[in-house]
């Protein structure tokens, strides 16, 4: 079965399982005012409200909600593996990073954040790009060479997206090479062909008995 591999979240994706689990990763947040009865989401105190200035990590997915614009009930910060310190580790050189380790969907994650209209989005977005292009051709490198190689330090290395990459690139070396040996060409009776014959076989057996 093919791998479907895609950079940015697709607002179609509600049944993806990535798409969810990456909407559980966690964002830095302030709140800019009280929530009654919600107290218990902040485990450092015993109040029973969420007070102004209270910071807490947040599912991605529960702080877009919060976030409304000028009347938003939050101020959501950029994560740190998103920030400049990073952002520059990853320009250096972003085959040393261990993002699976940073986060698994670094990059589905990342394409989420952009939607907040963080400061940064124009840095986190082009190091997103940068990251991808920088790491593109080792992965593909080295998923045509797994029959000769033990690449799996390699692959613990990699995010989510970029596992299913070096699989559909397994896939495409699997697929040349049944081609190569001719085994992709080898003819075999049709299941409908094969069907046909045997109602045929049948009804002759019938008529001659």
């Amino acid at each position: 079965m093919a791998a479907n591999f895609t950079l940015d979240s697709n607002p179609d994706s509600y049944f993806s399982l990535d798409d969810i689990l990456a909407s559980q990763e966690k964002v830095p947040c302030t709140f800019n005012t009280q929530v009654s009865n919600m107290g218990y989401m902040d485990q450092s105190t015993t109040d029973t409200n969420i007070v102004s200035g209270t910071k807490l990590e947040l599912p991605f997915w529960l702080a877009k909600s919060l976030d409304r614009g000028s009347r938003s009930i939050i101020n959501i910060d950029t994560p740190k593996n998103y920030k400049e310190v990073y952002r520059q580790i990853f320009t250096a050189d972003p085959n040393v990073v261990d993002l699976h380790k940073l986060g698994p969907y670094f990059y589905l994650f990342g394409g989420k954040l952009i939607s907040l209209h963080l400061p940064d989005n124009d840095d986190i977005a082009s190091v997103l790009l940068k990251t991808f292009q920088g790491r593109f051709r080792r992965i593909m490198d080295g998923s045509q060479n797994t029959l000769n190689v033990d690449l799996t330090s390699q692959v613990s290395l990699l995010d989510e997206q970029e596992r299913l990459l070096f699989s559909a690139g397994q896939q495409g070396l699997h697929d040349f090479q049944k081609w190569e040996t001719r085994e992709s060409e080898k003819l075999s009776t049709s299941t409908m062909v094969a069907n046909h014959r045997k109602r045929k076989r049948f009804v002759l057996s019938s008529k001659s008995s």
